[in-house]
């Protein structure tokens, strides 16, 4: 529960602000071009330093920075709640985005070498999983609460109480091994490796205002993919990798990284289509918004706990991830069929309850099989690898999904506006018109995830798995 409680502060910080950045912008004087970055410097710094992080908890040891990146997310967080103008909120978020960057692999790293029992390993797994999954949606929740009743720094303040209860339990009950004081950071790949990862991001993140041709926005990916090309040159040859290839270079790893990160990219993209679409065309209340997601929050739950870890012992991963894949694939769907004035109990709760399953059924069984027999020392960097593909997936989706849908719904809007007294019906058309294009998208990339898990992850179930046992023992 420990563990659970920091994995959820961190995830359910990406999306909490969602709803209430209409407040925010208008509290602080936020300028439209400028609000994204309470969304983007968050991800920017979290995705981009999590290798870092993996392999510094690693290094010092994971329950030292487990505590320190608590203690950490706290402080940015009540640093962010008394903002005073944008600047101060923007640093906030990304001074949040780096310790989650310290924190998340710890939580993650803790959580395998804690339990190494085949059954107590899928039961934790699947309330992990839930939570990873589902802490999107909560934060979509909870985000509505917190702005309607109180004020939206509160979504900010949150994070306290919950990084105190976190810190004393981590005191109390978390035992960890000392870190290898000997060893040292591989500075050259942190620079090539952290420099890539954030010139993409922000590259994909700036293709929604600037567009795909932009200069800048072309030279940020370019670059980026130079500098990671250089980083996989560089770990090739340094003494003391920051990312040991042959974490990435097992085939049942590399399936479950591409899996997550397809199913972000899908699933980041779908949030922010529907907060508003829900919120704009059908003119819902912030706090109406964040409950309408609370099915697919209870989806995602029975599908991990209810479900995965049932069947992660008995049947192979792929056969819970690519049917998980299917669901996800099924419920976008069903919601490109949404107009203007769709029901939302005949043709988005389906939808919303066939993703969250597929989402549950997917989630636990990458976890848990991503990090599967990777040995101490290296399991901080591996666990960093999972959220890394989780967060660069999730901000990849979000700029790519958007820019399909702003584009779809303009060239409607220009085919279809042949009478100015329908203006407004005819952009509220184009507007849901750009989302079910967009999730037409979504729905082929879960696909494409569902057959990449199907393909790459050849993983056994742990109990048959000839390895299990001496794996267990070491990490014990």
């Amino acid at each position: 529960m420990v563990i659970a409680l920091a994995q959820l502060m961190v995830v359910l910080d990406a999306t909490i602000v969602n709803i209430a950045l209409p407040s925010a912008q208008s509290d602080l004087g936020m300028s439209d071009g400028n609000r994204q970055w309470v969304i983007t410097a968050y991800t920017l710094a979290f995705g981009g330093l999590l290798l870092l992080g993996g392999r510094i908890a690693d290094l010092v040891g994971r329950k030292r920075t487990f505590i320190f990146g608590l203690i950490g997310f706290a402080a940015a967080s009540a640093l962010g709640g008394a903002a005073t103008g944008p600047g101060m909120l923007f640093g906030a978020r990304a001074l949040q985005g780096a310790f989650a960057a310290v924190l998340a692999p710890s939580a993650l790293s803790l959580l395998t070498t804690t339990f190494t029992d085949p059954k107590e390993r899928g039961k934790a797994f699947g309330i992990y999983g839930a939570l990873a999954g589902s802490g999107s949606a909560i934060g979509f929740i909870v985000g509505g609460l917190l702005t309607e009743y109180l004020d939206w720094r509160w979504c900010l303040y949150v994070n306290i109480p919950i990084a105190v209860v976190a810190v004393a339990g981590a005191f109390a009950l978390l035992h960890d091994r000392p870190g290898h004081e000997g060893a040292r950071l591989d500075v050259p790949g942190v620079l090539l490796g952290c420099g890539g990862l954030v010139a993409i991001v922000y590259g994909f993140s700036e293709a929604e205002p600037r567009g795909w041709s932009d200069p800048l926005v072309l030279a940020l990916l370019g670059g980026g993919v130079v500098l990671l090309a250089a980083f996989v040159w560089w770990q090739n040859r340094a003494p003391m990798p920051l990312l040991p290839l042959h974490i990435v270079k097992d085939r049942n790893r590399a399936g479950c990284f591409l899996t997550m990160a397809l199913a972000t990219i899908g699933m980041f993209g779908l949030f922010l289509f529907m907060t508003y679409y829900l919120q704009v065309v059908l003119a819902y209340s912030p706090v109406k918004t964040g409950l309408a997601f609370l099915p697919l929050t209870a989806a995602i739950i029975t599908g991990s706990t209810q479900i995965s870890a049932r069947l992660m012992n008995r049947v192979p991963p792929r056969f819970l991830m690519v049917p998980g894949m299917i669901l996800a694939a099924g419920g976008m769907v069903i919601l490109t069929q949404m107009t203007v004035d769709s029901s939302y109990a005949t043709e988005i709760l389906p939808a919303l309850l066939l993703m969250g399953l597929g989402m549950g059924l997917t989630f636990m069984p990458v976890f848990a099989t991503a990090t599967a027999g990777v040995a101490p020392q290296d399991s901080g960097v591996t666990s960093a690898t999972v959220n890394t593909s989780q967060q660069v997936g999730g901000s990849i989706g979000t700029a790519l999904l958007n820019t399909i849908a702003t584009t779809s719904s303009a060239t409607y809007i220009t085919a279809h506006l042949h009478n100015p007294a329908q203006r407004a019906l005819i952009a509220k058309e184009g507007v849901v018109h750009g989302y079910t294009v967009a999730i037409w998208c979504a729905a082929g990339i879960m696909l494409l995830g569902g057959l990449v898990a199907g393909l790459l992850v050849t993983a056994k179930p742990p109990k048959h798995a000839p390895t299990e046992a001496p794996m267990s023992e070491a990490v014990a």
